[in-house]
């Protein structure tokens, strides 16, 4: 409430710097928000164009298990991924992208050498190995593809908070300031009116009053008569 405000040259002042200080708040978070669109459309396009690659892979993949169950038959390949089944354990860090704290999934390859799969080679064949090797592609992208949705959320998620507080500045707090700034000027050109309104009439009152002031009475000036003194009398 703008009456609440003490109409001063000091609040003035204030107010004013209020308002610098908020434009360029605000004007810096619109560079930041601009930053991040920038890095989430960055981080949009991977993902759309991996979320591609991802379609071409798991097709690769359902192709090689369809081939090796036809020639090689269900048991065996059951057999060999039982056999590979296990855990797949990642890193997670916390990082910065563009300064918004995000979590990091370590990048490091999935994929297996024949030896490290579990099933036996003498068991196995090379239609089996070409089962494993595409799905382990496919999970190496599926990580990679986890890894950057999560950086979208958070993106997203500072964007809006950004244009949040961008919207707060300039819908809120700057039209206050400056409605305040506004009444503390009015109010102080009214009182510089008033005050020269004022000292107009005061400086019209001493001129009339010095031209209707009666003269001061002077003394009469009579003729001094000098006597002669002669000398002897």
């Amino acid at each position: 409430m703008t009456e609440r405000v003490a109409p001063t040259r000091m609040e003035l002042l204030a107010r004013r710097g209020q308002i610098a200080l908020a434009r360029q708040g605000r004007d810096l978070l619109k560079e930041k928000r601009n930053v991040l669109m920038k890095q989430f459309m960055k981080v949009a396009e991977l993902v759309i164009v991996s979320s591609d690659e991802l379609e071409r892979l798991a097709a690769a993949a359902r192709h090689a298990l369809a081939l090796a169950e036809a020639v090689e038959g269900d048991d065996a390949v059951r057999s060999a991924s039982f056999a590979a089944r296990g855990e797949v354990s990642l890193t997670v860090e916390r990082g910065h992208v563009t300064g918004v704290p995000v979590l990091l999934i370590e990048k490091r390859s999935l994929s297996r050498s024949l030896l490290d799969r579990g099933y036996s080679l003498a068991g196995s064949s090379a239609r089996i190995d070409r089962v494993a090797q595409r799905f382990e592609d496919e999970l190496n992208l599926v990580v990679e593809i986890a890894a950057s949705e999560a950086r979208l959320r958070r993106l997203i998620e500072e964007i809006r908070q950004t244009s949040r507080r961008v919207s707060a500045l300039e819908h809120r707090t700057l039209p206050r300031l400056e409605a305040e700034r506004d009444y503390i000027e009015m109010v102080l050109q009214e009182r510089e009116r008033e005050d020269n309104f004022r000292l107009k009439r005061v400086k019209g009152k001493l001129r009339r009053g010095s031209r209707h002031r009666p003269d001061r009475p002077r003394a009469p000036q009579g003729d001094v008569e000098l006597n002669s003194v002669t000398p002897g009398s």
